[in-house]
């Protein structure tokens, strides 16, 4: 059985959940407005078992219902135009949430993200982020959290280079993970499945591949 977090997150985050098997475009109003950090997402679909929920403009169903009876190719190549954004692309992501994140040790501490020694990628969260520093204070490793809405926090990390390979993602993921859980939402993790690094960071955490994928019009 769906965990009832996820169901509202997804319902309320595309507009319509769950779906028959097939191809579903549906409007949401969250399409055309400014989105966690402040941008729009105009697109966002997400894939099951067969089935896909789009998620679009309202006023733009009819039109991407007609594109998306045609070939995938042709949807993906054209659905970023078609939303008002033909310089951008489509990504696919691996889609994945927990319940229960991995037993490991807390390792990083919140704060502002208008701190000046963070990262410019941590600037964009208008909420406390969760950051690891070494022995000087400067940065090693970081979570951001997406709050899409009330039952869904997306959560993004980040590692320099030379802080690689000490597990210190896995224990910011997994912490992170857990507070988002008590603040009564499920925490979600999306990456590119190129991505082998961040599926293990994922897997680590506690983050299982159930299959679940998402994809998105996005700037390049």
């Amino acid at each position: 059985m769906l965990d009832r977090r996820l169901y509202l997150h997804l319902a309320t985050w595309l507009g319509q959940w769950p779906a028959p098997p097939g191809l579903h475009v549906v409007g949401s109003w969250r399409r055309a407005r400014p989105a966690w950090d402040g941008r729009v997402r105009p697109a966002v679909a997400v894939r099951v078992a067969g089935s896909t929920v789009l998620s679009v403009p309202p006023g733009l169903v009819a039109a991407v219902r007609e594109l998306a009876a045609g070939p995938r190719s042709a949807l993906y190549t054209t659905l970023p135009a078609l939303v008002g954004q033909p310089g951008w692309v489509i990504n696919d992501d691996v889609f994945r949430w927990c319940l229960a994140p991995a037993a490991l040790p807390d390792v990083g501490c919140w704060t502002p993200p208008t701190d000046p020694a963070l990262p410019a990628w941590l600037h964009l969260f208008d909420r406390e982020v969760l950051v690891v520093r070494d022995a000087d204070g400067g940065y090693l490793a970081g979570v951001g959290i997406k709050r899409h809405d009330a039952y869904g926090h997306e959560l993004a990390v980040g590692t320099v280079p030379a802080a690689r390979g000490r597990g210190l993602a896995r224990r910011l993921v997994a912490q992170a993970a857990r507070r988002v859980l008590d603040e009564g939402a499920v925490p979600t993790y999306r990456h590119d499945p190129a991505n082998t690094g961040s599926a293990r960071v994922a897997e680590a955490a506690g983050f299982a591949d159930r299959g679940w994928s998402t994809y998105g019009v996005y700037p390049p």
